[in-house]
């Protein structure tokens, strides 16, 4: 028997600058990604899209928001984007047209929960392990206002959304099997661009590490130059995760308190057992991630913090 194949569907809520980084990964309008190891440019040829963009995924919501007159906070979620996919082995064997056949009954099912008006894009990505769809759209609800919290709901509702996907995707796949909401599991979905975004700044932080016990009077100009470009970069990114990271303080205390919970257990079934390895790697994975916003090498802040050194040594060096 081969291995279950499941229907996935994903959210995530973005407010401001940050619509133009998912608009940049979605539309693919960089040459390189190198904090996404996972994209084969060459392959990027093959993807397409179900709804294309008239505009910059920020203006294009601007437009609707301005249209609806709809009232705006400086914190109102203005896009919402939707991962749409399912099991790597729902796509084995599937040639192209397949494919597209599996993501357009997908964009009918959005549709029928969602105006197709409100739809920004909807892009299908070839060019990584999976097939999948970023489908973003403006949370605007049929009386007319902006609310992600309305159309999305609470954790009840995000069930009945996975539920509904599920029956609706079923009817023509019947080999799919009900995806596990983030909701039912009772603590936040962790994005895989996140663990991603972690291998590249540690990357980063090595060649950093690197630069700082290098530096001699035959390379200290290019070695100091090297060190104050790649530092803006690192510290920003680091800054920018850890933005990300906030949003996972409760999951990690629940995870937290629910380990603890579970080393008390003395039910050793398989069930118990499966369950205490689960809520562990999840609470080691939150953890890890954490590390590289904390962890920040005192060299290499002190050489951000005080530029001036760095300079300095270059100077001492010459």
């Amino acid at each position: 028997m081969g291995k279950a194949q499941y229907a996935i569907l994903r959210f995530a809520k973005y407010k401001g600058p940050e619509i133009g980084r998912i608009e940049a990964h979605d539309e693919r309008t960089k040459e390189t990604y190198a904090s996404n190891p996972d994209v084969d440019t060459s392959r990027s040829r093959l993807n397409f899209h179900l709804v294309k963009p008239q505009r910059s995924y920020r203006a294009e919501a601007e437009r609707q928001i301005a249209e609806a007159g709809c009232r705006t906070r400086k914190d109102s979620v203005r896009v919402v984007e939707t991962l749409i996919t399912a099991s790597p082995e729902f796509f084995q064997g599937k040639n192209p047209k397949e494919v597209k056949a599996f993501f357009t009954l997908a964009l009918d099912f959005i549709k029928s929960k969602q105006s197709s008006k409100t739809i920004i894009s909807a892009v299908v990505h070839m060019d990584e392990k999976t097939p999948h769809m970023h489908l973003s759209f403006v949370p605007i609800t049929p009386d007319g206002r902006l609310s992600a919290k309305d159309i999305l709901g609470n954790r009840k509702n995000l069930t009945k959304w996975q539920d509904d996907f599920w029956k609706f995707m079923v009817k023509k796949y019947p080999d799919l099997e009900r995806g596990e909401s983030a909701s039912e599991t009772g603590r936040t979905h962790i994005p895989p661009r996140l663990f991603k975004e972690a291998t590249h700044l540690n990357q980063q932080r090595d060649a950093l590490m690197a630069l700082l016990t290098d530096i001699n009077p035959l390379n200290a100009r290019k070695r100091a130059a090297e060190m104050e470009a790649l530092l803006d970069k690192y510290i920003s990114g680091v800054e920018r995760m850890r933005t990300q990271m906030k949003k996972y303080n409760a999951a990690y205390k629940e995870l937290k308190a629910e380990v603890a919970s579970l080393e008390k257990e003395v039910d050793a079934s398989k069930e118990s057992v499966l369950k205490r390895l689960e809520t562990g790697q999840k609470l080691r994975e939150l953890e890890e991630l954490q590390k590289v916003v904390d962890n920040i090498p005192k060299e290499i802040l002190d050489a951000y913090k005080h530029p001036q050194n760095l300079r300095k040594e270059k100077r001492n060096c010459l």
